[in-house]
């Protein structure tokens, strides 16, 4: 069965830091490029970035760069984003998920696999709260 399991979503102040993880199962993690959205309140969700098969991240989110960073452990079947610097309107609920519907042009393990993600795949999320 697809799953995927965020956690470690907090309220945080201003410039600090979190640690979400993305636990998976029910699909082979190491061939998969894995992104990360996030959805702030009254908001679509939007794509922040996504961690190729092989470790190469890309950004979608021009104000998360230089303080995001996202790694992959296939051992565990599990990605994390560590979130620096956090600002208010980093304020969303953060969810994970890899498209594993085919996409014409792309594989599995590139981010443009991420527009074959199935609705119905999307997990619980986990809530970040900026605020002082």
């Amino acid at each position: 069965q697809l799953q995927f399991v965020e956690s470690g979503g907090d309220l945080v102040k201003p410039g600090g830091s979190l640690r979400l993880s993305c636990t998976t199962s029910g699909f082979t993690f190491a061939w998969y490029a894995i992104g990360w959205f996030r959805q702030a309140p009254g908001k679509e969700r939007e794509r922040v970035l996504c961690i190729q098969w092989n470790g190469v991240p890309v950004y979608y989110d021009e104000s998360v760069k230089g303080r995001f960073t996202v790694s992959r452990d296939s051992a565990k079947n599990t990605v994390y984003l560590q979130m620096n610097r956090l600002k208010p309107e980093d304020t969303a609920v953060y969810y994970c998920a890899a498209g594993l519907r085919p996409v014409p042009g792309s594989y599995s393990g590139d981010c443009k696999s991420l527009d074959g993600i199935d609705s119905g795949s999307w997990g619980q999320g986990t809530q970040v709260t900026v605020s002082s």
